[in-house]
C-alpha cells in the first residue's frame, strides 16, 4: 500500500458497538465507511465502491447473505472482496457464505490482530489481481499495436512490389532473349505475384481472425492452383530431396482434367501452399509428399508426408504459434489453413503416427 493511498473499507453491522470496535481496529491505516443495514451498504458500495467489505450476516430486513449476493450480481461491485464477520459458527453457514462469493469468514468476537491480518492479506491479493489485469491490458494493447504496425507495413510493401513486378513484363517484350532468359524472367514475375499474394493473404487473415472477412466464392480449379504451388515449391523439394505427387481420385491427372471447388483462388493458393510447404519440410529425405484429390460433396484434399507430428504439438496442431523443433517455424501455417478452410465453408483435420506419417485433410464445398 503506497503512502499516498489509503484503501477504503466498508464495514456493515447493525450493532453500533461492533462498528466502534472495527473503527478502533482499522481507522489508523484505512479510510472507513460505516453502514448499519443492507440497503444502505448497497447504496454506499455503488456510489463509492470500497476496496473491501466487512459484512455482518445477522441483520434485520436484509441479511448479509443477500447483501453479498447483490454485490456479486452487480458488475460494478462484483470484484470487491467480501469478508463475513459473524457469531454464526456452523460449517454450513461458512460454506454458504463462501459459495455466495465471500473470500473469508471471521467469527465474533474478533481478535483485532486477526482482523488486521486478514484485511491486509485480502487487500494485497486485490492489488495483485488489479496489477495482473493492468499488465494483461498492456500486453493486449502492445499486441494490437504490433498487429497494426505489421498490417501497415504489409500494405506499404505492395507499392514497391508492384514496381518490381512490372520489370519482367517490360523485359519480356524484347525480341533478343533466349529461352533460358525468358524462363528466368517468368520465374521472377511468378515469385513477385506470389509475394503479392502472401501480402494480400496476411491482410485477409487478420479479417478472418476478426470474423469480418467477406467471402466472394466462385468456381476454382484446385488442379491449376496445385500446379502453381508446385512450381513455387520446386526448389524446396529439390533441396530436401523430396518428391511431390498429385493424385486425382487415385490416379495421376490427365490433360484437360479439373477439380472444381467453390472458393477464392487466393485463399486456396495460400492454404495449399502452407500445407504443402509444411509437408515438404517435415518429410524425410528420399520420400514423397502426396496430394490426393477426391471428388464428392464435400470435395476432399489430403496432403500426406511420412514425417510424424511431435506428440507435444498434436493437441494444439491448428492453434496459433503451435510449433516444436522446426527451424524458423512460426506456428502459423496450420493455423491459417484452419481459418481459411472454415472461411471457405469447409473444415480441416489431421492424423499422425510414427508408422503412417501425417495426413492433413481439408473438406471444401464442391462447385
Amino acid at each position: 500500500m503506497s503512502a499516498d493511498h489509503r484503501h477504503r473499507i466498508l464495514v456493515v453491522d447493525d450493532t453500533p458497538a461492533n462498528l466502534r470496535i472495527m473503527a478502533d481496529t482499522l481507522r489508523d491505516e484505512f479510510e472507513l465507511a460505516m453502514a448499519t443495514n443492507g440497503p444502505d451498504a448497497l447504496d454506499m458500495a455503488n456510489e463509492n465502491p470500497p476496496d473491501l467489505v466487512l459484512l455482518d450476516i445477522m441483520m434485520p430486513d436484509m441479511d448479509g447473505y443477500e447483501v453479498c449476493r447483490r454485490l456479486k450480481a452487480d458488475p460494478a461491485t462484483a470484484d470487491i472482496p467480501v469478508i463475513f464477520v459473524t457469531a454464526m459458527g456452523e460449517v454450513e453457514d461458512e460454506t454458504h457464505g463462501l459459495e455466495l462469493g465471500a473470500v473469508d469468514y471471521l467469527r465474533k468476537p474478533c481478535n483485532p490482530a486477526i482482523v488486521q491480518a486478514r484485511v491486509h492479506t485480502h487487500l494485497h491479493l486485490l492489488q495483485a489481481r488489479r496489477d495482473l489485469a493492468r499488465q494483461n491490458e498492456e500486453l493486449k494493447q502492445a499486441a494490437r499495436l504490433r498487429e497494426d504496425v505489421e498490417r501497415i507495413s504489409r500494405h506499404d510493401l505492395k507499392n514497391p512490389l508492384t514496381s518490381i513486378m512490372s520489370v519482367p513484363q517490360l523485359l519480356l517484350m524484347a525480341d533478343n532473349l533466349d529461352e533460358h532468359q525468358r524462363e528466368m524472367l517468368q520465374r521472377v514475375e511468378e515469385s513477385a505475384y506470389a509475394m503479392l499474394g502472401m501480402i494480400n493473404f496476411s491482410l485477409d487473415l487478420f479479417k478472418m481472425e476478426q470474423g469480418i472477412y467477406k467471402l466472394q466464392a466462385k468456381a476454382v480449379d484446385l488442379l491449376d492452383v496445385l500446379r502453381r504451388v508446385g512450381n513455387e515449391l520446386e526448389s524446396l523439394g529439390r533441396s530436401r530431396k523430396v518428391d511431390l505427387a498429385v493424385l486425382l481420385d487415385g490416379s495421376e491427372p490427365k490433360a484437360g482434367d479439373s477439380f472444381m471447388i467453390l472458393g477464392e483462388d487466393l485463399l486456396c493458393h495460400s492454404m495449399l501452399g502452407n500445407l504443402m510447404r509444411n509437408a515438404l519440410e517435415a518429410a524425410p529425405p528420399d520420400s514423397t509428399v502426396t496430394v490426393r484429390l477426391e471428388r464428392g460433396d464435400p470435395a476432399r484434399v489430403a496432403v500426406h508426408n511420412m514425417g510424424a507430428v511431435p506428440p507435444e504439438v498434436r493437441e494444439r496442431f491448428f492453434e496459433k504459434y503451435a510449433t516444436a523443433g522446426k527451424e524458423r517455424g512460426t506456428g502459423l501455417g496450420t493455423y491459417s489453413a484452419r481459418l481459411t478452410a472454415e472461411t471457405l465453408g469447409g473444415g480441416i483435420g489431421f492424423e499422425s503416427s510414427e508408422e503412417a506419417g501425417t495426413t492433413v485433410t481439408v473438406e471444401l464445398p464442391k462447385a
